[in-house]
């Protein structure tokens, strides 16, 4: 339950009782996130709960992976003598700078119980040889 305070001759806001909605859209600003890497790969997971797979876009440009996608949430409830309708609406956008060892051409991405798994494979290295290098007289 919302508390609101009345003053002297006014009404509260409108928009007082739903000012929990709020809280919860902004997190969706900027969903939380983990980074981590293994020998052949960076893997990146994104908490979406109630994203669809179709609301998510994915780009790597300039060495910037960009994710961004739109939450959509409709709820509707009905009893004998009432009837709730909500509906929620919020876009998100998360960027993260590629490593220079990045392959920005083969990287994949998975939803999966509301976890988008981003994996960026990594450049193959190929172990380099010693060269020497002839010093002239000038």
């Amino acid at each position: 339950m919302v508390e609101t305070t009345h003053t002297a001759g006014r009404w509260p806001s409108l928009y007082e009782p739903f000012r929990h909605l709020g809280t919860r859209l902004a997190e969706w600003v900027t969903p939380a996130s983990d980074a981590s890497t293994d020998k052949d790969a960076y893997h990146i997971t994104l908490e979406l709960p109630g994203v669809a797979e179709e609301d998510i876009a994915l780009t790597a440009h300039d060495g910037v992976l960009r994710v961004t996608g739109e939450k959509k949430v409709e709820r509707e409830e009905k009893g004998e003598t009432w009837y709730f309708q909500e509906r929620q609406f919020g876009s998100f956008q998360r960027s993260f700078r590629l490593p220079p060892d990045a392959e920005a051409r083969e990287i994949s991405a998975a939803l999966k119980d509301g976890v988008l798994t981003v994996t960026i494979p990594k450049l193959a290295q190929t172990p380099s040889e010693a060269t020497k290098i002839p010093v002239t007289k000038a």
